[in-house]
């Protein structure tokens, strides 16, 4: 079994790490790049910076803290947030950034992700899909949740894959932040059908609830925030928690 991996996620607005439910009751937790080396020492696996509120103009702002956040931390980082063309990618891989993550942008021209990883490779690639259930489908959503759209997750994800996603990064807008634990029958049925790595986001409550995306739900990494941002679940105690349970992590 390949070594499973704890990615903590940092929300980036104007600068500052933020956490919210459901988008609404937004509060700062800390500065990313101090937040980001803590966890890195903590035995955190990777890291995912989103620029939740990338705009044109915040871009050169997020690009000024990539370069402040390879210089602090020694271990992979993905950033994402307002990533639409090449020269976006570009500079944020440039500036020291070891992944991207594309969302919104990839689901309106999915030309894109055949471009990024045809420029940068597909392991530089990861295609993040916001999906909520419907009675008889998974609906694929954009900006940040709020807009469905006539995509459905498991089609979109091999569509991504086969543009050459190196990974597939599932949130389940059910899911998240309500502590409940992860989609894991959905995220069973993507491993299953993919072949790249699939990380599990939304839901995390508790140090069982990484057991069960780890085994039920077949992923290779669980991406959580707040339980990490506000001191709930340490990640030396949940790793040790995880090999005692006989999930292999790093």
């Amino acid at each position: 079994m390949l070594a499973k991996r704890i990615i903590p996620c940092l929300d980036i607005k104007d600068g500052q790490t933020v956490k919210g439910v459901n988008f609404v009751n937004i509060r700062n937790v800390g500065d990313p790049v101090e937040l980001g080396a803590l966890y890195a020492e903590q035995g955190a696996d990777e890291l995912v910076f989103l620029d939740i509120t990338a705009t044109h103009e915040g871009r050169k702002t997020f690009v000024d803290l990539v370069k402040r956040i390879a210089r602090e931390i020694n271990i992979p980082f993905t950033v994402g947030g307002g990533i639409s063309e090449l020269e976006d990618a570009d500079k944020l891989l440039a500036a020291g950034a070891d992944k991207i993550s594309i969302n919104s942008s990839a689901v309106r021209n999915p030309q894109l992700i055949d471009d990024l990883a045809r420029n940068f490779g597909s392991q530089f690639v990861v295609v993040a899909i916001d999906a909520r259930k419907k009675p008889d489908h998974w609906a694929v959503t954009v900006n940040g949740g709020r807009i469905e759209t006539d995509k459905e997750l498991f089609s979109w994800a091999k569509e991504a894959e086969s543009r050459g996603a190196g990974e597939i990064l599932f949130t389940s807008m059910d899911h998240d932040g309500t502590k409940n634990g992860f989609a894991n029958e959905e995220l069973a049925h993507l491993s299953e059908s993919l072949s790249i790595p699939i990380i599990a986001s939304g839901g995390a409550g508790n140090m069982e609830h990484f057991v069960d995306v780890f085994t039920k739900g077949k992923a290779d990494a669980g991406l959580a925030a707040s339980i990490f941002h506000f001191r709930e679940i340490a990640i030396p105690d949940l790793k040790s928690y995880l090999r005692q349970q006989g999930i292999v992590v790093r």
